[in-house]
């Protein structure tokens, strides 16, 4: 069977361990995000009131996301060792301190060093990923991914709506600009300190138990074996690092557009603060639905085609998000631009909805690890993406159309992706062994009640 992990997602029930930390992953993803990117809205005045200089946001802006990518590499071996519960909790306690410290910038230089340190709580997307892994059996698991990334993930489009909310509404205390934006950034900060506490006390590191009370001693010798082992197989593997190209050209992009959308918005169509941030939140918005349609999507492909339909089915989106943002590049007129925008969210979360329907079928027993490179891949992709954005020769209409070809590139890593016929033979009978149980389960319930 599936080691009581959930052959099924109950949205409204929170009875079951599974379901609880399924809430709390995205919640506290959903909060790291917003506390990630929730100075991206407010950069503008940010820009005038440290007199930052193109090159110099540019730089502010790779910071925000370079960091991460070690943290990644770094968060993903620690969950395998101690479990995801204490590296959350861990995570957001000490990662909301410079959110709430950022305020206290008063040069290019300091506000720099905040960025920096505010990205690693985007390695928050690891434990995620680990933790929802652990709770759900393989007829659902893309779902279930994708739905708590996705939602979490939604906290990159909200800040960008909410942020200038309460920057107003310290405005309207009587606060001025300069420092509203300062006093805005505590906001999330807190929300993040108190979540990180509830993390500890509301959820399990498996539907089993935590790591450090497993009830036998076999447990507790096959997690120390698990978070001993020797994780060179995993960086040999030719896979993950197509998995960290194919990640680089998804989320990569996405927490580009996060960066740069509101700035785009306003000095290209000439809009007000808020407008930008309105017309930009809706890219982030639309994880709401579309992660987890790539997931389900990636779920589904897999039923009728096994593993193999679960990259092809990668293939097709992210061979999708290249063309679409290509399109979205060349939009002069607001409207159009709005409506590209959308089409081509859809398709970017998408993808990464369906890069992590794959990611738990690499290596289980270091799930943790392939999760952490694997999604220090999208911080890299913002990262090189980051110089094209940084630079004053390039407009960012030329730098979104070179972004595009780079994307449908990358989206021909998926031939690297293999599995051999034993592995997919085991995944297919793994799968059918998870609907019978679930079946098991619904008949159980209806002769109950």
């Amino acid at each position: 069977m599936n080691n009581n992990k959930a052959t099924e997602i109950k949205l409204f029930s929170l009875k079951s361990i599974p379901m609880r930390t399924f809430h709390m992953t995205w919640f506290a993803f959903f909060l790291a995000f917003f506390g990630w990117f929730g100075i991206a809205p407010l950069m503008a005045i940010v820009r005038e009131d440290l007199i930052l200089t193109q090159v110099q946001i540019g730089n502010t802006i790779i910071a925000s996301v370079a960091i991460t990518v070690i943290v990644r590499m770094l968060i993903g071996p620690l969950c395998d060792r101690i479990g995801p519960r204490k590296v959350y909790t861990w995570l957001l306690i000490v990662g909301s301190l410079p959110v709430m410290g950022i305020g206290l910038a008063n040069s290019y230089t300091t506000f720099l060093i905040f960025r920096l340190a505010i990205g690693a709580i985007g390695a928050s997307f690891v434990i995620t990923q680990h933790h929802t892994s652990l709770m759900f059996a393989p007829n659902c698991i893309g779902t279930a991914n994708a739905t708590t990334a996705g939602w979490g993930n939604m906290g990159g489009g909200v800040t960008q709506m909410v942020m200038p909310l309460i920057f107003t509404a310290f405005l309207l205390m009587g606060v001025d600009k300069f420092m509203g934006w300062r006093l805005a950034m505590i906001v999330p900060g807190f929300a993040l300190f108190l979540t990180g506490i509830a993390y500890y006390y509301i959820t399990n590191d498996t539907p089993a138990g935590n790591y450090s009370n497993f009830p036998t001693d076999k447990d507790k010798l096959q997690i120390k074996s698990v978070s001993l082992m020797n994780y060179t197989q995993v960086i040999k593997d030719y896979r993950v690092w197509a998995l960290f190209v194919i990640y680089a050209a998804c989320f990569g992009v996405e927490l580009t557009i996060n960066n740069i959308a509101a700035l785009y918005y306003r000095d290209h169509f000439q809009l007000s603060l808020g407008s930008a941030g309105l017309i930009a939140g809706l890219f982030g918005t639309m994880n709401i639905f579309a992660r987890s349609v790539g997931g389900f999507f990636s779920d589904y492909s897999a039923k009728n085609y096994g593993l193999r339909g679960r990259v092809i089915f990668l293939f097709i989106v992210l061979l999708g998000e290249g063309i679409m943002l290509m399109v979205f590049s060349q939009m002069q007129v607001l409207i159009y631009a709005v409506g590209t925008m959308i089409v081509f969210s859809l398709f970017v979360q998408m993808a990464e909805g369906a890069t992590f329907g794959i990611v738990p079928f690499i290596n289980k027993k270091a799930l943790g690890t392939v999760a952490g490179i694997v999604g220090a891949g999208g911080n890299a992709g913002a990262v090189a993406a980051g110089f094209l954005f940084r630079s004053e020769h390039i407009s960012t209409s030329h730098a979104l159309l070179f972004l595009s070809v780079m994307v449908i590139v990358a989206s021909f890593a998926t031939l690297l992706i293999r599995f051999s016929p034993a592995t997919q033979t085991a995944e297919r009978e793994a799968f059918e062994a998870a609907l019978i149980e679930r079946r098991l389960k619904e008949d159980t319930g209806n002769l109950s009640s």
